[in-house]
Formats: structure tokens, sequence, C-alpha cells
């Protein structure tokens, strides 16, 4: 959406808007009502390149026809609204969850883009709602769409519904933002200085489902002198918060990660595949790992097998200490070099051109060859 703003585009980004409540038990229902309270409250802001950001309004609950009427006409009437104020007539919606299926055909657009960047109705760790509901919706989406991205090789693979609109559109990278990190000109966060190396660093969304935790304790009983850096949200309490040898630090801006990522020995990404969920994710922080030119093990993602050449992918927990060893005793440029090269050509501004041919297609009522946006 930035690159789309740059090129003069008129871009509203409307934040996430919730698959219903966290399940009442998890004990996150209470701070995740607080979180999106003050979400609200900011309403709507305009970022350096001109995106018009709204978090707006909605009820938390799905399933109901009431819920269902009174949050389409809430963000109709909130979406609406900024649309004319900014100028903005016959829009191009871009949907990114299923829950917003019902705004299709009520904000006058000329052209409507689903965005599948998860596998949605297996995500029963984060909300109560129905799977089955939530697949429903999933199918309306594709159904109303005229183009459909899915943004990991899994997904793509399993979809069969508006096949002939359906196109593989993967994660891209910032390279010159993360290849800095290669020069080492980069100041270290103090943050991160201030602990011992070496240091096995990950950034991102931290959930107690989603982290290998039973890796983690082996790896800080097993190897003490290993130091885990985690950075990044941290919604609720994990198992490993108290280990000697492991730590938290808070989220910071994408502009300083990079000051952070410099003082990593290793990048990780030590997620836990058995959820079926976490199978279909595709990790940007890989490629942005990668970019950085840092040694990079990480969990079997489907995403990135056919990367192995250029990452450490990890089969089992004793697999994946070893891999770390052996990163930390890696010496040259040649393998830095590798990582890089295969991720320079695959940059946003290369996403985002290839997908603007599409929608400009789509809106001519030309038709495309579903393929991947892979380049590089």
């Amino acid at each position: 959406m930035r690159r789309f703003a740059r090129a003069g585009n008129n871009v509203i980004f409307v934040n996430s808007i919730s698959m219903g409540l966290a399940p009442i038990k998890s004990g996150e229902l209470l701070p995740r009502v607080t979180r999106k309270l003050k979400s609200y409250a900011k309403l709507a802001r305009t970022t350096d390149e001109g995106i018009t950001v709204v978090s707006p309004a909605v009820i938390p609950f799905f399933g109901s026809r009431a819920a269902t009427t009174t949050n389409r006409r809430l963000l109709t009437a909130q979406i609406s609204t900024l649309a004319k104020r900014r100028g903005l007539s016959k829009p191009i919606l871009w949907i990114a969850i299923p829950t917003a299926v019902d705004v299709i055909g009520h904000l006058d657009e000329s052209l409507i883009v689903y965005h599948v960047s998860d596998k949605y109705d297996a995500n029963t760790m984060d909300h109560a709602t129905d799977p089955e509901f939530i697949r429903k919706l999933h199918e309306r989406a594709i159904d109303a769409a005229n183009l459909v991205f899915y943004s990991s090789r899994k997904l793509f693979s399993e979809a069969t519904r508006g096949r002939e609109k359906s196109f593989l559109l993967e994660q891209a990278v910032d390279f010159d933002h993360w290849s800095r990190i290669s020069t080492h000109e980069l100041p270290i966060a103090e943050a991160v200085a201030r602990i011992p190396q070496p240091r096995i660093g990950y950034f991102g969304a931290i959930e107690p489902w989603l982290i290998d935790q039973d890796l983690i304790k082996r790896a800080s009983r097993e190897r003490p002198d290993w130091n885990w850096i985690f950075i990044g949200n941290k919604s609720r309490g994990l198992e490993i918060e108290n280990l000697p040898n492991v730590h938290f630090l808070p989220p910071v801006s994408y502009e300083e990660l990079p000051n952070y990522a410099a003082g990593f020995d290793v990048c990780v990404l030590p997620w836990n595949i058995e959820l079926p969920f976490t199978s279909y994710g595709s990790a940007i922080k890989v490629r942005e790992y990668l970019a950085s030119g840092k040694p990079v093990v990480i969990s079997p993602l489907p995403e990135y097998e056919s990367m192995s050449n250029v990452l450490r992918i990890a089969r089992s927990h004793e697999d994946f200490l070893r891999l770390v060893e052996d990163a930390l005793q890696e010496s040259g440029t040649q393998k830095l070099k590798a990582r890089q090269d295969a991720v320079r050509d695959g940059t946003w501004d290369a996403r985002a051109e290839w997908v603007s041919e599409l929608v400009e297609k789509a809106l001519r009522g030309e038709t495309s060859t579903s393929h991947s946006s892979e380049r590089g």
C-alpha cells in the first residue's frame, strides 16, 4: 500500500477487523477489548506516504444477523465518509480478512481484491468464532472478488475455488533497508548490545502457541551460553519468560529494527509448526533476515523449502541446535552474499508493479493466467 500511495494513488487503509472475541478462558478478552478501544480513539490518521489509516469501530461478535448488519452499517458509514473527504470515488476494495466480506457491494467499488494471508478457519487460538462460519465468509469473499491473491505457496496450492482468478503474491523485502546490516556501519541498539554474545535473535509476533517453547527450554538447558532475544508484541505470558538466557524486548519501529537485528549472531524462526495454522505461514521476517546477510535457522515451513540452499531448515529440536551451532561457526562472505542474492530482486517495488498490471487488466475486463509473483 505504501508503494501504491507513493505512485499517486489515494489509499485508505482500514486496520484489521477482528474475527471475533478471544475465548474468555484465555484471559485475553479484556486486554483485547481495551486495545481495540484505544485504537478506535485514534480514528483516522495520515502517514508520511499520504495513506489514510483508520481503526473502525465495530462490534467484535460475528455469527448473528443483527451483529453482521450492524457491523456492515458501521464500516460502510465510516469508510464512505472518509472516502468522500479524501475525494475518492468508485474505489478498488482490497480486503484481507473474511469478516470484511459484508462491505462488498456497499462502497460503489470498481474492483474487488481478496488477499488471503492465513488459513483463517484454522486459527482457533486467537478467537472463539466458529471455524465453519469463517470458512463460509472466506468462500463468499472468493466468489465476490475479481482478483484473489495468496501470500504463501501452501495456501495457493490448496486453493480450488476461484482458481482462474487466483495468484500467488509472494512476500517481499525492503532490500536496501535490511542489507545495511551487512555493511557493519549500523550502530547496534543498546538494548541488544548489553546482552552477551552469542545472540540468537527473533523479531515479530510472540505467542505461546506460535513459539516452540519446548525448543527454547532445551536450548536454554543444553546451551546456557547462548542468549535468545525475542523482540515484539507479547499479548500473554510464556513459560520461557524466566529462563536466565532468554530476553524479551518490547516492539520497536520498523525504521529502528535493523539496529536491533544488527546485534544478532544468528536469526531464527523457532515456530511450532505442529499447528495447522502455523504451517501455512509465509513469515516476511525470513526474507528480511536473508537480506541482512545474517545466518538464518528456521522451522520447516512449506513456504521456504524452495530456499533451502540459503536457509538452514531444522527438522527437529536436535537439528535446530546443531544448525545454530553450525551458523555460529560460519566464516567468510560467500554464504552471506548468497543469502542476499536470493532476495535481492524480490522487492516490494517489484511486487507492487506486478499487482498494478493485474489490477489494470482486471479494470479493463481482461483476463490473466494464474501464476506467481516470484521474480527473485
